[in-house]
């Protein structure tokens, strides 16, 4: 009975944090990753668990996504070619990171996205591209591949980040940001991520099925919302959700010290 509920308890998280995500951009591990850590999976086993389940959010969003033609190409392949040696970098590093680090280090980034978000009430709600010349392309694959070396690591909101540093920088609206993100970062990138962390971890096969049905479904149906709907309130409810879970990481952190 406690398996069953422990399963329908990661179905639901799963299932909120996908949706929430492929709303926002970004954050599935705002939610999803802390959840597997408070269940009690070491932080290694979690991570590749959500890095696995996370690349199912990227197919559910990219099956919605292909009607919308929102994608550039030349910012398509920037993402591929400068993030995912920065994804493989990043799995390869976190590895080495004592448990009680990675979760601080988690807590503190999440908690922080949340600060900068609510600070930034109207970001992306203008497309006007910019920084498409050589100089400017090579800062922004420059920062990419440091955004690349964040997912693959802590991944706690580097899909948000990716999408801020396209509006930023490169001057999207915010469905066109979030849109790149999706697809790009969250198939290509975290399929990379979960590829090389699988090879040096084991994930949670018990739960892992589960998982991969809700983020499929859940990025599926955030985008088709967000498509719909629109971001602001939504957004104020991931800032909510994010600071919320970045507070209850580092007082878990600070209880085992």
């Amino acid at each position: 009975m406690q398996e069953w509920l422990t399963l329908g308890l990661v179905a639901l998280v799963s299932f909120a944090a996908n949706t929430l995500s492929a709303l926002a951009g970004g954050g599935a591990g705002l939610l999803q990753l802390p959840a597997l850590l408070f269940l009690g999976l070491p932080f290694a086993e979690a991570l590749v668990t959500h890095k696995i389940a996370s690349t199912f959010l990227g197919a559910g969003a990219t099956l919605r996504h292909l009607k919308e033609g929102s994608l550039e190409g030349r910012l398509a392949l920037l993402l591929l070619a400068a993030g995912l040696p920065g994804v493989v970098l990043g799995a390869r590093l976190i590895l080495l990171v004592p448990a009680q680090a990675g979760e601080a280090a988690l807590g503190l980034l999440t908690t922080g996205l949340a600060i900068y978000s609510a600070l930034k009430p109207a970001l992306g709600q203008i497309h006007a591209p910019r920084h498409r010349d050589v100089a400017g392309l090579a800062w922004g694959a420059g920062v990419v591949f440091l955004l690349g070396v964040l997912n693959g690591s802590l991944t706690s909101g580097s899909g948000l980040f990716v999408t801020i540093w396209l509006v930023r920088w490169f001057g999207l609206d915010y469905r066109r940001a979030v849109a790149h993100t999706l697809v790009l970062v969250g198939l290509a990138w975290n399929g990379t991520g979960a590829l090389t962390l699988w090879l040096a971890t084991a994930p949670k096969w018990e739960w892992l099925l589960i998982l991969i049905a809700m983020s499929f479904a859940g990025g599926w149906a955030g985008t088709h919302w967000g498509l719909l709907k629109g971001n602001r309130f939504i957004k104020r409810c991931f800032e909510a959700v994010t600071l919320a879970t970045g507070i209850a990481l580092l007082v878990r952190v600070a209880l085992r010290v």
